[in-house]
């Protein structure tokens, strides 16, 4: 089945998760192939992306995707799109005087504008109207040729640049991190119609009418908004061929949590038998944090963990946050990124890199592993939560080779967690996928000569995959072990923000030496990267889920809550969500390593 395409929806609830999603399909969107005389990559993209024609017979490649947030969050982007604007229809009322009130629309950043003149042709000519499109036989799920055309009145078809290409060939930096307040702010694709959806009982600015609490969430996917997101599934599945399934981003610590829960609830129920891979997303900090609402998130956190762990193949947390009480250890950070974690337009790109290596297995043109697979691997016996980890980028020397680049991490492990989970220094390990990416034009294996003596027994391995398995095998003896590498990075064109060490070089490898202030030349920015992560289903989080139930179970909280509880569920309700917290939190132990009566001293 490696030549048909196994499609995928994805769904983005929660202005956090709309974050990271639109770095993701900026990301995909820079990896499309639009020259016929490029080979295809290695990645197919009709899994995430549809081929459609507007109105006016123009064909669209958009995402395959639904995205929900709350009023006030879109500013300069319409609900409905602009790829199928149509004339004014006029008014409806017939009689009475009219009288019409227009308000000044947001102001732009740079990118966003210059964006707009790249498709009007106020920068380089583009006699089109959309940021990506494509002709993709999605049949065979081969790309046939991946650039947009402008139709003349003759029916002649002339070829075009796309605004992609010419994105990457000003090779311009954007500034945003003073003018990004919403994820639209800096998406760089066309949407579907049917793709963005507000919820206008809440605001998503301002003191009142915010989702704040687990139950209100819960409460949302009812009546009107049911047949609305019904309706959405409905039309992107319903044109797959091969439906794989779906890829859930849900902002974990407000009311989306709950909403989360009962989306997931409806795929199950509704597509029984297809994937539901979903990623519990929070960022650093929030905007109105205070002691109050630190409850209300570990709350949520705790609730939406363990109800969209039930309904999904797999739930993995995805923050660059320390942890999930109140008061988390210090944020991840990455030793190659000049990165502030506290600004969402930094950690969501960091977060989409990751995203990005640790989802290519069931996005690969061949050989990969589809949804049901991967989740098989990391989920047995209930154990339905998995951690992450990202080495972002993974430090590869340039010229230098994979058996060099992990010896050099010596005893620790190249990567940081990225769900709030700390991994154990034990090789203690109940599963693990590995993604490395982008090492194209690098050696995977040792470059010694025959007869000269390796520096270490990864040298002695003759593949990529081999050297990569041996180094794991070394910390995790035991651990069953599932290794992908592929060879095209991640490339990361603008509006992707500028936060690499000067010490890597365009292609995003170490560079041998850096150059002193007196012979210092402006490099050209960094384009691509290579990324190595991991999905471990470990003892770490039953430490984890485990530290957070006890949290919340000890709250009384009726008396430093109350009004979480109005919005439901009842007292009762949250006692049972955090017994069976605690039990989700037990299967991840190994009778080798705690006895029972070490559970009875733990749950003190």
């Amino acid at each position: 089945m490696s030549g048909a395409c196994r499609e995928v929806v994805t769904l983005q609830l929660g202005h956090y998760s709309n974050f990271i999603g639109t770095h993701w399909w900026n990301l995909q969107d820079a990896a499309l192939v639009y020259d016929s005389d490029q080979p295809v990559g290695e990645l197919q993209s009709d899994v995430l992306f549809r081929e459609g024609l507007t109105l006016g017979g123009h064909v669209t490649y958009t995402p395959r995707l639904i995205a929900l947030d709350l009023k006030g969050s879109l500013r300069t982007l319409r609900e409905e799109g602009s790829l199928y604007d149509t004339e004014d229809k006029g008014s409806t009322f017939t009689e009475g005087q009219i009288m019409t009130h227009k308000e000044s629309p947001p102001t732009k950043n740079s990118f966003l504008r210059e964006l707009d003149e790249l498709e009007t042709g106020g920068l380089l000519a583009e006699p089109d109207f959309c940021r990506s499109s494509s002709a993709v036989d999605h049949r065979s799920g081969t790309t046939e040729k991946l650039t947009r055309t402008h139709v003349s009145g003759a029916g002649a078809s002339v070829a075009v640049e796309t605004v992609n290409g010419r994105l990457e060939r000003m090779q311009k930096s954007y500034w945003l991190e003073g003018s990004v307040r919403v994820w639209s702010d800096f998406l760089r694709i066309h949407l579907h119609p049917r793709s963005v959806s507000v919820v206008n009982q809440y605001n998503h600015d301002g003191e009142a009418e915010r989702l704040e609490a687990f139950g209100q969430g819960e409460a949302l996917l009812r009546g009107p908004a049911l047949d609305d997101l019904e309706d959405r599934l409905h039309f992107f599945v319903e044109e797959c061929d091969y439906l794989q399934g779906f890829q859930v981003l849900c902002d974990l610590a407000d009311g989306f949590s709950g909403f989360g829960s009962k989306v997931t609830e409806l795929l199950r129920d509704s597509y029984g038998g297809r994937g539901i891979l979903t990623w519990g997303v929070a960022p650093v900090n929030h905007p109105d944090a205070s002691s109050m609402k630190d409850v209300y998130h570990m709350l949520n956190c705790a609730l939406g963990t363990l109800q969209m762990a039930n309904h999904s193949s797999f739930f993995c947390p995805l923050t660059l946050r320390g942890g999930f009480l109140r008061r988390p250890a210090p944020p991840t950070a990455f030793p190659l990124l000049d990165c502030d974690p506290t600004l969402w337009y930094h950690s969501s790109s960091v977060l989409a890199l990751a995203l990005d290596c640790m989802t290519a297995s069931y996005r690969l043109r061949h050989g990969g592993a589809p949804m049901w697979q991967l989740s098989d691997a990391l989920t047995a016996s209930g154990r339905k939560v998995v951690s992450a980890y990202g080495s972002v980028p993974f430090p590869m020397m340039h010229g230098g080779c994979l058996p060099d680049a992990l010896d050099a991490c010596a005893d620790a492990l190249p990567w940081r967690p990225i769900s709030a989970c700390p991994e154990l220094a034990d090789g203690r390990c109940l599963g693990q996928a590995v993604t490395l990416r982008g090492l194209d034009g690098q050696s995977l294996v040792s470059p010694l000569l025959p007869g000269t003596e390796p520096p270490s027994s990864l040298h002695l391995e003759r593949s990529g995959e081999d050297v990569l398995t041996a180094y794991l095998r070394s910390h995790y003896p035991s651990t069953p072990l599932a290794v992908q590498l592929l060879s095209s990075a991640s490339k990361v064109t603008p509006p992707f923000p500028q936060i690499f060490s000067p010490s890597l070089s365009p292609q995003g490898f170490l560079q041998n030496q850096n150059p002193s202030a007196a012979d210092y030349t402006p490099s050209p920015p960094l384009r691509c990267l290579p990324v190595l992560t991991s999905l471990q289903s470990s003892p770490a989080v039953g430490l984890q889920q485990s530290e957070l139930q006890k949290a919340c179970a000890a709250l009384d909280l009726r008396r430093v809550a109350p009004s979480f509880l109005s919005h439901g569920p009842e007292p009762a309700e949250v006692s049972e969500s955090m017994e069976q917290l605690r039990s989700l939190a037990h299967c991840y132990r190994l009778d080798r390593c705690h006895s029972s009566s070490d559970e009875d001293d733990e749950d003190d």
